[in-house]
């Protein structure tokens, strides 16, 4: 008479924890993008940014004299 083994089928024993890691990174780039990224794009594109006003003089004098 012949042998049957009989091994049950591998169940889905995922927990489902890699999903809650991947929504918890998510949301945490999508926090730095706010905080650091879109202002840095916001103020490359010339909204909200001016250039500087430099003054520099005609004239320096530069006196390597020192009176003893």
């Amino acid at each position: 008479m012949a042998t049957i083994v009989n091994t049950p089928a591998q169940g889905n024993s995922d927990s489902g924890m890699g999903m809650v890691i991947g929504v918890i990174l998510l949301i945490g780039f999508l926090f730095l993008f706010f905080v650091y990224g879109f202002p840095m794009i916001r103020n490359s594109m010339g909204t909200g940014s001016t250039t500087p006003q430099i003054n520099v003089p005609g004239k320096i004098d530069v006196n390597v004299n020192q009176p003893k």
